[in-house]
């Protein structure tokens, strides 16, 4: 299948793992890229830029199709060492740079520079227009069913991506709620050129995190997860669990005076309990709504071979078959 994304960045098949914190490792990356997608590795999930390079040198042992990393530009007062890891980045050889949080706009340059293809998270048509505007080659664009930060305006995607389509001229990809091959065709039916896919991609056997992590997705229905932070304009879709149920007391109790202070407990520092030691309930952390149309726990390979296969018969025998 061809479409502009695939075109834009040298991959076989229109899907994308985006970055995910402590799960986006050299391992993910490279089994997605394998299959013919274009896998992600998390560079704040390394604690520094050297980490990062030798995560970077680690998947290019594991493959030799393009791959890409997730550079996410945090609203903090102590920022990382971002010209670092743009550094690491550059010296790896890496052509792909997936960029989230905060406009990307001052170090769009050093990247460009490089050779590095950008493509930006947005949550808005918005801030996808500003991503245009500033020279990113492409945008991610999440629905409000999006696993992680769905951003404020909670549109979903049945109207987020046609609103998109019909503003944008860089290619974009569809991201939130993306799980199988009815994704990928209703969203290129909608304008997208692909799919970007996060908690589906978590539930794979090459996926660097504990089993209970992924049986807890399987397990999980759309019905299981919960918005926290809104009162923080920071809001987050997660797994309901008990921490999340703490955390939505405090914030159903201080309302509006609710700090991050408040409830730092069930938010910092949990994912390394939670995605290496199989610790579900020690805090809260990212899933999409999607959860509920992930069964099984397939290999990246298997799973990216099964939506493309099935894509070809729906686009084929469904709809074909339907204007006969």
């Amino acid at each position: 299948m061809k479409t502009r994304i695939t075109e834009l960045f040298g991959i076989q098949h229109p899907i994308i793992q985006g970055g995910m914190h402590f799960v986006g490792f050299a391992e993910l990356a490279a089994a997605v890229s394998n299959a013919g997608g274009l896998g992600i590795i998390t560079a704040l999930t390394q604690k520094t830029a050297a980490d990062l390079a030798k995560e970077i040198a680690r998947c290019r042992e594991m493959t030799d199709k393009p791959f890409g990393v997730n550079l996410t530009f945090l609203p903090t007062v102590q920022a990382p060492d971002y010209p670092a890891y743009i550094s690491a980045i550059i010296e790896g050889g890496v052509k792909i740079v997936e960029t989230a949080g905060r406009n990307p706009q001052e170090h769009l340059p050093q990247l460009k520079a490089a050779g590095i293809k950008v493509i930006h998270k947005c949550t808005s048509v918005r801030h996808s227009l500003k991503a245009e505007a500033i020279g990113c080659d492409a945008v991610s664009v999440d629905g409000f069913e999006c696993g992680g930060h769905p951003g404020e305006d909670d549109i979903p995607n049945m109207i987020l991506l046609p609103r998109a389509a019909e503003e944008l001229k860089i290619p974009f990809v569809a991201s939130g709620g993306m799980a199988d091959a009815r994704s990928l065709v209703a969203s290129l039916a909608l304008g997208a050129d692909g799919i970007n896919m996060g908690t589906r991609f978590i539930a794979t056997q090459e996926a660097p995190v504990h089993e209970n992590v992924k049986r807890a997705i399987v397990a999980a229905s759309e019905l299981d997860t919960r918005l926290v932070m809104r009162p923080l304009r920071n809001t987050e879709r997660v797994l309901v669990n008990p921490a999340v149920e703490r955390l939505l007391e405090k914030e159903a109790s201080l309302g509006q005076n609710i700090k991050f202070e408040d409830i730092i407990e069930e938010v910092a520092g949990v994912y390394p309990k939670i995605m290496k030691e199989g610790k579900t309930d020690a805090g809260v952390w990212s899933c999409g709504m999607v959860a509920g149309l992930i069964h099984d726990i397939p290999s990246c390979r298997e799973l990216i071979d099964r939506i493309m296969s099935d894509a070809e018969a729906i686009i084929r025998q469904r709809l074909t078959g339907m204007l006969g």
